[in-house]
């Protein structure tokens, strides 16, 4: 078989997007990391959360080789979709009110702390409620979304507000609205979306911007190194350790 022009296409579609958040977002990135830096400099604790695929970016960030150790995810049972039958559940709990302010009542957040808030459209509840509430909570707010939806789509929540309008940082992944690149003679809907590439490029980035604005303040970055590789285990052992009061995945 010859070269795939479809598959192509998309590595174009994905490279470009991620030169566009490069080049159009790289303060709002560096916001991003000297927030989470700040947070772990001054003693206070990290969380993500996203719903639906969504979630994906935020798991990425979260107990892994390279990575921040204090990241916590904040998991709302249900909402990643592909893990309840129906899969549609998750859809729909996204857009239940008043979920995300018991989900924070039952967390271990805190003023101070820094919550990643991730979502494609942030028109649904859920995300929009987890931003809100969780400023009102004290914590900084990051948001990581699309902001043309906020354009070219009618808001879910009650506020007619967006994902962007309750946090402190946005961070832009340029998606547009449907996401999904690539269309072609012969196939209905379009297909091949991108988000979750470009938004696990826009975490990874702020995690890298966050380690590097913590060596400028005099602080070791809390990483943690492969679990294949020889020490590894020693040295996650020791990170965790020294950070065990802010590390919530290992009870």
């Amino acid at each position: 078989m010859g070269e795939s022009k479809l598959a192509g296409q998309f590595f174009d579609a994905a490279i470009g997007l991620l030169q566009e958040v490069r080049d159009g977002g790289s303060a709002e990135i560096s916001a991003a990391g000297a927030a989470i830096a700040a947070a772990v400099a001054n003693g206070n604790r990290l969380f993500a959360f996203g719903a639906g695929h969504s979630s994906l970016a935020a798991q990425d960030v979260v107990y892994r080789a390279g990575g921040l150790a204090l990241m916590n995810l904040l998991a709302v049972p249900g909402v990643v979709g592909v893990d309840v039958m129906p899969a549609t559940l998750g859809s729909a709990l996204e857009r239940v009110d008043g979920l995300a302010g018991a989900v924070l009542d039952s967390s271990p957040v805190r003023a101070g702390d820094v919550l990643i808030v991730i979502s494609l459209s942030g028109r649904n509840a859920l995300p929009v409620e987890m931003a809100m509430n969780a400023r009102a909570l004290g914590l900084t707010v990051i948001g990581v979304t699309s902001v043309a939806y906020a354009t070219e789509t009618k808001s879910r929540h009650v506020s007619g507000t967006y994902l962007k309008d309750h946090c402190d940082i946005v961070l832009d992944s340029k998606i547009a609205v449907g996401d999904a690149e690539l269309t072609h003679e012969g196939i209905e809907a379009p297909f091949a979306p991108a988000s979750t590439v470009v938004t696990c490029a826009l975490m990874q980035a702020a995690m890298a911007a966050a380690a590097e604005e913590l060596v400028r303040l005099g602080v070791e970055p809390p990483l943690l190194r492969s679990g294949n590789v020889d020490g590894g285990h020693e040295w996650n052992g020791r990170v965790m350790n020294e950070y065990g009061d802010r590390i919530f995945y290992r009870r």
